[in-house]
């Protein structure tokens, strides 16, 4: 049960009685995040980080034009003028020698950031030295970046013709060298740097012969005879960059402190010049003895950050990249500042370019554009780093003082912690998170970093996104080759967050060996399980679907350290692991015999009976991986695999819906790998479907019934899905597809005799065949159904053999079942399986019979062992094999616990039997009968493969990735509903109020008395006869079920709010229905006579569609049956255990038919029948447990003693009746089912089933208890009632009998007060009020007779009843009739006609009376008193 223990705060419910707080510290049932979401996994974000065409310059083109000594005509120079090219004079030394210098200086300058390219010089060329150049570096470079570097300070300016200059080769003219040609000779991809005046003239040339060359290249492609397609194609310039000085109409600055090349030593001297020109700033003045001379002295290497130049060109690096982040658009940032390290490093400086340049009025041009950067903040940031650097340089040059470290790292890491802690839910990204990746190279502050940066990827996949386009991937890879212990937590965090947004780092994990890494961290017993389970998950990614990764990781021993903990307390741990073992083994045969070897599949079964739904789910996925692996199969595989088959199939009745899909999905591995086997058991079955009748139920009178279920079960309706559109139209239902071709459709109002005769040939095996892949389905839900109920199991012996055992029969059995869950999604994907196969084995050739039926020795049965063999011979032909023919839902049964001997219900009192061995002790270890299955021709064999990637294709689940969700969603994050000002909280405020005002004003109401009850406030005709009546404890609403609907009334406004179908099949019909949550989210949970659970959610909801939360079989062995107004009901006997034939006995009660081997009692208006086991054949024990499908947290438990009346008013109660509810696994919360019962339920949280002898041989009817939980009163069917005190022993807890009714009592109820007295109502209308202290009745009432309906108000000192005969009389708790609401005749009279339900509001003093002819009415006292 979901935990929601929120302390209130006194001020919101100041007002109202402290009493009233304990809305905030009730238990929130179904509200897990199973329930709440679909199981699937989230969609996966287009992966943009990863650079798919990641390149590298390799060649470099230096072409320097100076013509030193020789100024060029165009340009006009002033005096001084700036100089310095590559820090050199040229005229410090003679021409060509400066020419040499400035050429090598160039090159050193550019090997700074990238030391492994080919660097060729061309200085003062020719044209054809340029073009030789450019054509042999692109032809080594063959698809990879090549870069050309001009400065032209030696000759005039780029022409608007596009060219620029070069030298004739006596160097006494300029040549023009056009652009076009110099693209042609470079090619792509490449990038072009340009250190000359009007240099944006050459970027737009550029761009005008760029797009010449595509239109070209369009027009050759079009047009193969054009003229142009005969030339050599022009390659594409679409992926060349261009860096150029300055726009088309400026000059490069002149200034004598600047070098000439001012552009040059911005790319590639940054820190050099940014020093330079910060003491060239008025701002200079505030540093005090920094000169442009000591700036040449400053100590350090620009790679040794921890040096004072090392650690400036590391912030200058952070900066330049947090500045790109911030202002470039995703793409381009990757483009420019990921994809090349040559290219990005050019590009962060001429980030300094343009700020540098632009303070002398020349703008840098770039293509692509970038936008405007120079005024960003950060560079507030630099200026202080720099400032704080160079006020240390005269000290440590002159007294050799230590380097103080910059606190800029230190200072973005708090701005970055401030923007996590502080920052609104939708804001901007964080600024700073390209210089945390720069920290994480820092060991000084790499903790702090990782802990950041862990806390900003918990908040999302976005985040997560995020931080990979800024390119946190190679740092945390890097990373792992640490072997810091304090890292691993952190580490193991970011991962488990990359790796569920992004499971494709999956193959760098394991090509840098990284899974190794992981693996110790999962074995280390000194980690925390949070930070194990994390280490799960991100193993299991690395072996998902991915061979290599399962090779590593089984040469690392990842079975045996999962499976030493598989019962580690942390239950998300277990599940991991659980799924990671399932993943290593999946289509990896070495894994899979690895985990033979530990006996991995044997410590698995353990998790099956684990009390979180979740963990089982994993364990089932492991263990369907496990048997499904497409290796070839030996007599010992096959053994491990029947044996793992026949534990799963336990499952079978587990109470969450999940679980059931993944053991659909497991089987249909089992289905795939003896593929031949099941198409054997399918047309056996489908013959027997085919050739055997059924009675029809519109033969079947009142007084003689017969325990079969009415008729084949129509599927649920299209409309009801757990996630669809449910909501019903009263006139039209869409059906499902496939009985469209059976007469059965609504819509045409034709009344039919519904029954298995009746089915037209198209709903078996010999119908039109259809492919799985579409929705006309072979078996039809009522052939699957009737298959599932009535198949006799005696010719499949002599097909399968008893030696065999029947492990296949026994799965499709079991899948036939799945076929009927009343969970739509667990249904439609058995029905997929049973499908494929039925389809598989029509379509190939019939297989014959391996034995004939004369030829096989039946030998008889073993006895009954405590291994786990269960057999139960039922009368009838033939007597002595080991066969029982039941009913799926009990043919595989859960391992009894405490008894030897399982319950199995017969289906057919005539019928055949089955032997049932659920335990892999008693396997033979042999398959050679099924060596070869059905012949196929070379057509068929491409079908078989097919075929089965169809099954793995639509038979899905997708469990492991809606678990993987959890990772990716915030961990740290407080819940909504915890924040004090949140919508959820504010929300959850006011129904708290509302609970207290109703309750207030209803309190206030009862205490002044209630004289009448008779003031109808609502009357509507309902879509259907009423027969469940509920009043919604705090709200308006009304809820109305007749057979197979529900609808909301508005009782306040008169109006309808919803109507839907509940989803039971026909033959079903609604028996009890309950709010869960009733204070707060409320559910619906909706009960079926064939003892089938449904909870709702969005129900009355305009702007929603009411949704299935959850479902399951609360009770295998409902037998429904057709009930008259004489409300007879035939007990079956079963005489099986002395091999008699059965008998019936009719009496006149209202109830169910039951034998006397196991009871199955629902009364009217309850739901769920009584399950009885004879013992000893004297005694019957009532097994008084029904199991919801919950989890209670340890805090919770610590809250279960609570009060009665707070359970009743919250709703919490399953008004099921009583019941041993077999949904085995959903613990922790076993509530006795009668809703005046429930209050036993909370006591026992966890807790084990508690048998209680009722010493009687009938069957309880309904139970109460007192508001301690200790003593019980159960009402039986002959009369008795029974008090038991549940503290004492089981011997002696029977503490007082009372045998004054002598017919079936319809309800007991003992009262809460303190004093208070046990109340019993028998169907004869004999009210009796009993001390339990004393043996005699207090007080005895005789109403009325011929009772259908019996309600009891939880407040007032009321209790009506409803007859037969068109009233409903309303008495007071001393027996004193209050009023009687009769029918009336005339115009104004009020319409009542025989009662078919009725209930009281849990507050109010309102009535619900529902009748026969459609209308529901409510009651309540007088408008004056109201």
């Amino acid at each position: 049960m979901e935990s929601e223990m929120l302390q209130s705060p006194l001020l919101g419910l100041g007002e109202e009685d402290e009493s009233d707080l304990t809305d905030w510290n009730l238990p929130l049932a179904f509200m897990k995040k199973r329930h709440c979401e679909k199981i699937e996994g989230s969609k996966s974000l287009a992966q943009s980080w990863r650079m798919k065409d990641r390149m590298k310059t390799v060649s470099v083109a230096l072409v320097l034009c100076l013509n030193v000594g020789v100024d060029p005509p165009d340009v006009v120079k002033t005096t001084p003028c700036a100089r310095l090219e590559c820090w050199i004079d040229p005229l410090s030394m003679g021409p060509q020698k400066a020419l040499e210098t400035i050429g090598a200086n160039l090159q050193k300058q550019y090997e700074n950031w990238q030391p492994r390219a080919r660097y060729k010089q061309s200085l003062d060329p020719t044209v054809d030295e340029v073009k030789k150049l450019c054509t042999s570096l692109r032809r080594n470079a063959k698809e990879e970046r090549v870069l050309f570097h001009y400065n032209g300070h030696g000759v005039p300016r780029p022409t608007v013709n596009g060219e620029i200059w070069v030298f004739n080769k006596n160097y006494t003219q300029y040549i023009p060298l056009s652009i076009y040609d110099l693209q042609t000779w470079m090619g792509s991809p490449s990038i072009f740097v340009y250190d000359c005046s009007n240099a944006g003239l050459i970027v737009k040339s550029f761009k005008q012969f760029a797009l010449q060359r595509e239109q070209e290249l369009e027009v050759a492609a079009i047009n193969p005879n054009h003229p142009l397609a005969q030339m050599p194609l022009p390659p594409s310039m679409k992926n060349c960059i261009q860096l150029a000085a300055c726009e088309a109409s400026e000059l490069l600055p002149m200034i004598p402190d600047l070098p000439a090349d001012l552009f040059t030593s911005c790319l590639t001297t940054p820190i050099k010049i940014a020093l330079r020109w910060f003491c060239m700033q008025k701002s200079v003045r505030l540093v005090p003895g920094v000169t442009l001379d000591l700036i040449e002295k400053i100590p350090g290497r620009l790679n040794d950050r921890r040096t004072p130049l090392g650690e400036l060109n590391w912030i200058f690096t952070a900066i330049t990249d947090t500045i790109a982040w911030n202002v470039l658009p995703r793409d381009l940032f990757q483009k420019l500042f990921r994809q090349d390290l040559l290219v990005a490093s050019l590009f962060r400086n001429f980030l300094l370019a343009e700020r540098i340049m632009r303070s002398y009025n020349c703008t840098p041009v770039s293509s692509p554009r970038l936008p405007p950067t120079y005024m960003h903040a950060m560079w507030q940031a630099w200026d202080l780093a720099v400032d704080i650097c160079l006020s240390q340089l005269p000290t440590i040059i002159e007294e050799g003082t230590a380097f103080r470290h910059s606190p800029f790292f230190a200072e973005q890491l708090t701005a970055f912690q401030v923007w996590l802690t502080m920052g609104v839910e939708n804001r901007n990204p964080p600024e700073q998170l390209p210089i945390v990746l720069q920290v994480l190279l820092s060991q000084v502050h790499r903790l702090r970093a990782l802990d950041l940066l862990g806390r900003f990827l918990d908040l999302g996949p976005w985040a997560v996104s995020l931080a990979l386009s800024v390119g946190i991937f190679p740092y945390v890879l890097k990373l792992l080759q640490s072997s810091a212990r304090e890292l691993r937590p952190l580490l193991v965090f970011i991962w488990a967050k990359i790796l569920a947004v992004d499971s494709s780092c999956q193959a760098d994990l394991v090509k840098d060996n990284g899974h190794k890494y992981f693996l110790s961290v999962l074995a280390d017993p000194y980690m925390p399980a949070e930070h194990r389970t994390m280490t799960a998950f991100i193993l299991a990614v690395i072996v998902n679907n991915y061979n290599t990764g399962q090779e590593a990781c089984l040469q690392g021993n990842l079975i045996a350290i999962c499976l030493e903990q598989l019962n580690d307390p942390h239950p998300l741990l277990r599940q991991w692991v659980a799924i990671c073992l399932g993943r290593i083994w999946q289509n990896f045969d070495s894994a899979r015999w690895c985990g033979v070897r530990d006996s991995a599949h044997e410590k698995l079964y353990s998790l099956l009976s684990d009390p979180i739904p979740e963990v089982r789910c994993a364990a089932v996925f492991a263990l369907g991986t496990f048997v499904g692996n497409s290796a070839e199969r030996t007599d010992h595989s096959t053994t491990i695999d029947h044996n793992v088959a026949m534990m799963l199939a336990q499952l079978i009745n587990d109470g969450s819906p999940m679980v059931r899909k993944e053991l659909v999905v497991a089987l249909s591995h089992l289905v795939v790998q003896y593929e031949s086997n099941f198409c054997t058991v399918a047309l056996q079955f489908m013959e027997e479907e085919k050739n055997y009748p059924l009675p029809s139920p519109a033969a079947t009178e009142g007084g003689s019934l017969t325990p079969v279920r009415d008729g084949p079960c129509t599927p649920r309706l299209r409309s009801v899905s757990s996630y669809g559109n449910i909501r019903a139209v009263t006139t039209a239902r869409n059906l499902n597809k496939s009985l469209q071709n059976l007469s059965l459709n609504e819509e045409s109002g034709s009344s039919v005799a519904f029954s298995p005769g009746n089915l037209s040939t198209s709903s078996s095996a010999s119908s039109t065949l259809g492919s799985p892949e579409n929705e006309e389905y072979i078996l039809s839900f009522e052939t699957i159904d009737k298959m599932r109920r009535v198949s006799s199991y005696s010719s499949l012996n002599s097909l399968i053999g008893v030696s065999f055992n029947s492990v296949y029969t026994q799965i499709w059995r079991v899948l036939l079942h799945l076929a009927a869950d009343p969970y739509p999604d667990v249904s439609d994907l058995a029905m997929k399986v049973l499908n494929s196969i039925a389809y598989k084995a029509t379509v190939n050739a019939r297989p014959q019979r391996i034995l004939d039926t004369s030829s096989l020795t039946q030998s008889a049965p073993a006895s009954p062992t405590n291994k786990g063999m269960h057999i139960h011979q039922v009368g009838g032909s033939p007597p002595t094999t080991s066969t029982s023919s039941s009913s799926l839902t009990n043919d595989v049964t859960k391992q009894p616990v405490s008894r030897d001997m399982a319950s199995v219900r017969p289906a057919n009192a005539g019928g055949v039997g089955v032997q049932y061995t659920p335990h892999s002790h008693q396997f033979p270890r042999t398959r050679k009968m099924f060596d070869k299955g059905p012949e196929q021709t070379a057509d068929d064999a491409d079908d078989a493969v097919g075929h089965k990637s169809f099954i793995s294709a639509t038979v899905q689940t997708g469990f492991c990735e809606w678990s993987a969700k959890y990772f990716a969603q915030p961990v740290m994050k407080i819940p909504e509903e915890h924040d004090l000002e949140s919508q959820i909280r504010k929300e959850r405020e006011w129904r708290f109020l509302r609970n207290a005002r109703v309750r207030k004003q209803a309190q206030k109401i009862i205490q002044k008395g209630i004289s009448r009850l008779d003031d109808q406030i609502f009357l509507n005709r309902n879509p259907g006869v009423p027969s469940v009546v509920k009043f919604h404890p705090f709200t308006p609403c009304i809820a109305v079920a007749d057979k197979d609907s529900i609808c909301f009334w508005d009782w306040e406004k008169g109006e309808k709010l919803d109507y839907f179908h509940n989803g039971n099949p026909r033959y079903t019909r609604i028996t009890a229905m309950e709010y869960l949550n009733g204070q707060d989210c409320s559910l619906l949970l909706t009960a079926t006579d064939d003892g089938a659970i449904r909870v709702w959610k969005n129900f009355a909801d305009l702007e929603k569609n009411p949704e299935m939360v959850t479902a399951w079989q609360g009770l295998s062995d409902m037998l429904p049956t057709t009930r008259g107004l004489a409300r007879r009901v035939s007990i079956y006997l079963d005489r099986s255990k002395q091999g008699g034939i059965p008998d019936f006995i009719e009496m006149p009660s209202t109830g169910w038919p039951c034998s006397n081997h196991d009871k199955s009692v629902c009364e009217e208006g309850l739901g769920l029948g009584l399950e009885m086991e004879m013992e000893m054949e004297v005694e019957m024990e009532v097994e008084v447990e029904v199991e919801m499908e919950v989890e209670v947290e340890m805090e919770v438990e610590m809250e279960m003693e609570m009060e009665m009346e707070m359970e009743m008013e919250m709703g919490l109660g399953l008004g099921l009746g009583l019941g041993r509810w077999r949904s085995p696994h959903e613990k922790h919360k076993r509530i006795c089912a009668e809703l005046s019962a429930l209050s036993t339920a909370l006591q026992r949280c966890g807790g084990g089933t508690q048998d209680i002898p009722t010493g009687a041989d009938s069957c309880v009817t309904s139970l109460s208890c007192d508001s301690h939980r200790s003593l019980i009163v159960a009402g039986l069917g002959d009369g008795s009632i029974r008090v038991f005190d549940r503290r004492m022993a089981l011997s002696e807890c029977r503490v007082m009998t009372y045998r004054e009714h002598t017919a079936w009592v319809v309800k007991a109820y003992l009262q809460k007060h303190p004093e208070g007295n046990i109340m019993s109502v028998s169907v004869n209308g004999d009210v009796r009020f009993f001390d339990p202290r004393m043996p005699e009745p207090v007080k005895v009432l005789q109403i009325v007779k011929g009772l259908t309906a019996l309600d009891i108000h939880p407040q007032a000192n009321l209790f009506a009843c409803g007859s037969m005969n068109q009233f409903t009389a309303i008495y007071n708790g001393n027996g004193e009739l209050i009023n009687n609401i009769k029918y009336y005749d005339g115009f104004m009279g009020q319409r009542v006609g025989a009662i078919s339900c009725l209930a009281f509001h849990p507050h109010w003093p309102h009535l619900a009376v529902g009748s026969n002819d459609y209308y529901i009415s409510v009651y309540s006292v007088e408008k004056r008193v109201r």
